[in-house]
Formats: structure tokens, sequence, C-alpha cells
């Protein structure tokens, strides 16, 4: 009876070696979001796209607003916002730029369960563009989606799959991961 738990606990040690050092494992950036709310589709909004292109060196998207509230001047399908998704290197970087706004220090509650995690900062010109008195100054949201690889199965037109629980990434694990990359810290 012996042999037999010791054996058991030798396989689920190995398991739990090879799990962490399998490279399909490995947490990586899908894309990073960036999105400036204006709340009103004036010279303002036109500013904000300005600024989110020079950031990115992409041209930025429009969001409408889904619904009219009068106490805030906001109509429906009124262009209130704009944003820019990066991928690759571009986003890294302009991922680490923020972070280094934020001196490096998210909250717990930034970090959502599946594995995604968001910040925002008050300031663009913190980023590294030199202010402009015509434009003014503008806060932006940065939204940060993680993936593993293989994650992408669940999207797929044909031989669409079902992701496994091993694959999907938990809050602790990109808790984790913001740790090692950036050595952030989570108050």
């Amino acid at each position: 009876m012996m042999k037999v738990s010791r054996c058991f606990f030798l396989m689920e040690k190995s398991v739990q070696l090879t799990k962490q050092k399998n490279p399909g494992r490995e947490v990586k950036i899908s894309k990073v979001v960036l999105n400036c709310c204006v709340g009103e589709s004036n010279d303002r909004l036109t500013k904000a796209a300005r600024v989110l292109e020079q950031l990115s060196g992409q041209s930025p998207i429009f969001s409408k607003s889904r619904l009219t509230i009068r106490s805030w001047g906001i109509r429906r399908n009124e262009k209130i916002s704009c944003h820019v998704t990066l991928r690759g290197k571009k986003a890294e970087e302009l991922l680490e730029r923020g972070l280094k706004v934020k001196e490096f220090e998210l909250k717990n509650k930034n970090f959502s369960n599946t594995g995604n995690f968001g910040f925002g900062i008050n300031e663009h010109i913190d980023l590294g563009i030199k202010y402009d008195p015509s434009v003014g100054i503008y806060g932006m949201d940065f939204y940060i989606i993680l993936e593993r690889s293989g994650g992408k199965v669940w999207k797929k037109k044909r031989c669409k799959n079902k992701i496994g629980k091993f694959q999907k990434i938990s809050k602790e694990d990109s808790m984790r991961w913001f740790q090692e990359k950036f050595e952030g810290v989570i108050l």
C-alpha cells in the first residue's frame, strides 16, 4: 500500500514540473486596447483621436453611444470616444510606458477573473508626448488581454473546439505574470 501512494505522489510531482516548463503554457500579450472617452462629438473628440494617433502610429476607431442620457447631453449613436488596438512589440512598448506612469503598481481589482487587466492614466503627456496647448490634456484607459498559445481555437471558423481549463488564464496567472515580467507590485 505504501508503494502505491508514493508512486502516485511522484507522478503528481512530475506532472506539476512539466506544466511549469511547458512552452505552450507561457502567458503572453494578445493585444493592448487604448480607449479615450471624451463624452461629446465635437472638436475635443478629433483632438483625442490625434493624441491616440501620435501614441500608436495607427488611426483610431470611433465608438458610438448606445443610450441617450439627457443629463449628460449624449444622444444615441453619437460618437463619444475613440480607441486603438495594438499588438506585438508596439503593444509591449506602450504598456511599459503606461505602467511607468503608474509606477508599476496596480490594485487587485484591476485584474479580471478571465485573466485580463486594465488601468487608467489621467494625463497623456506622462507617456512621453510633448504638451500642445491647442490639443490639451486627455486621460485614457489601457486594457490588456493576455493569452496562451492555442487560445484562439474557439474563435476559428473551421475545426472549432473548446479550450481546456489548463489553457485558460485565471486571475492569479495574470497577477503572477505581471509581477514576474514587470516586477510589479499589487496593492
